[in-house]
Order: structure tokens, then sequence, then C-alpha cells
């Protein structure tokens, strides 16, 4: 109970702790989103993908045959050491992001904002990602194990950060337009707004 003798209300798990902001500058709001692909063998191949929605860069993602809330949460805490922590990080209300373990993670490092049920295009950035993605790579390769969908998929990325240019990023590749981008926040203080 609180001093005033009211209870407070625990946020409930896999509601948004904050509004989703547009993505004026880099590392503002991280885009995060999942897709299956299987091996020769029919065994499945688990894809998170993570997407900087300003630079339009793919500065994450993992390639295996599960992903847990767990695992999910510990390639963010590495992503985060090397990059600092994300304003937002906008994503489906699948299991591994409304879980306890990615509530807990987030606590006051970033904010969470899910998109609504059956509405994939308020998660657009990451979406145009996987469907190149699929298009590009999964669907014109087969993969005869995971650490061959591991190392295919991981090139794909690094021609898709280095080379693929982008017309709304001035014909830049994403790393390119990330290195050159003069975007910045005007207060650190973007994690106030939080709601309780």
């Amino acid at each position: 109970m609180s001093p005033s003798g009211e209870r407070r209300r625990r946020k409930r798990v896999g509601s948004s702790t904050v509004d989703a902001p547009a993505a004026v500058a880099p590392n503002l709001v991280w885009a995060v989103d999942f897709q299956f692909d299987a091996d020769e063998q029919g065994r499945p191949i688990k894809i998170c993908s993570i997407v900087d929605e300003h630079t339009r860069e793919c500065i994450g993602g993992l390639v295996e045959r599960s992903i847990t809330a767990d695992r999910l949460t510990a390639h963010l805490e590495d992503l985060v050491a090397v990059r600092g922590a994300p304003a937002v990080l906008r994503s489906d209300n699948g299991p591994e992001f409304i879980s306890d373990a990615m509530a807990d993670w987030a606590g006051t490092r970033t904010g969470l904002f899910y998109i609504p049920p059956g509405s994939p295009w308020h998660n657009g950035y990451v979406e145009s990602f996987n469907s190149r993605l699929r298009d590009e790579c999964l669907n014109i390769n087969s993969f005869y194990s995971l650490l061959h969908a591991q190392v295919v998929i991981g090139d794909w990325k690094t021609e898709y950060n280095h080379d693929r240019r982008h017309s709304s990023l001035g014909y830049l590749a994403p790393v390119d337009y990330a290195r050159q981008c003069t975007h910045q926040l005007e207060t650190d203080d973007s994690h106030s707004d939080r709601t309780e």
C-alpha cells in the first residue's frame, strides 16, 4: 500500500509503458519482430530482426531453433551495451514480448510499445525489412543446418545494412546514413513520460 492508504496498481504485463514517438533520431525507436522458416529436414528456424526505425539499420537479431524471452532480453542487453538503450521498443504482443522477463528487463531502461493485435502495419519498418528478408533470402535459399541459416541470413543482413541504398535515406545505405546522421534527441530524459 502507498502512504496514502491506496493500493498502487502494478502495470499489467503486455501493456504499453509509453506512447510510441516518431523515430526522428537514431536509437529512439527499435522495432522488433519474428518470422519463421525451416531447414531441409523440416526443423524450425526462428528469426528475430531488430531495426532502428530512423536509420533503417538492422541493428541485431537472432537465428535459432527457438527464442525465449530470456534469450531475447540477453540479446537486447548486448545491443544496449554497444548502442545505448532506445527510448522505445516497438513490437507486437507475442509471448516473448509480453513476458515478465521482458517487463523486468525494460524496467527503467526503455519503454515498451505494443502495436494493436492484428495490425502489423503499425510496425511497418520491421515488417518491410522482414518482407525483403523473406523475398530476397529465405525464399531463394535452402538451409541444410541451423549454422548454414545463421551464416546466410547474417550475410544478407550485412549486405542490407552496408550496400542497400534507400530513397528515404537520400539514397544512402543504412550504415552510411547512420554514420552521417546529425539528428539527435533534444533531451536525455526520453524515459520520463512512462505510464505507471
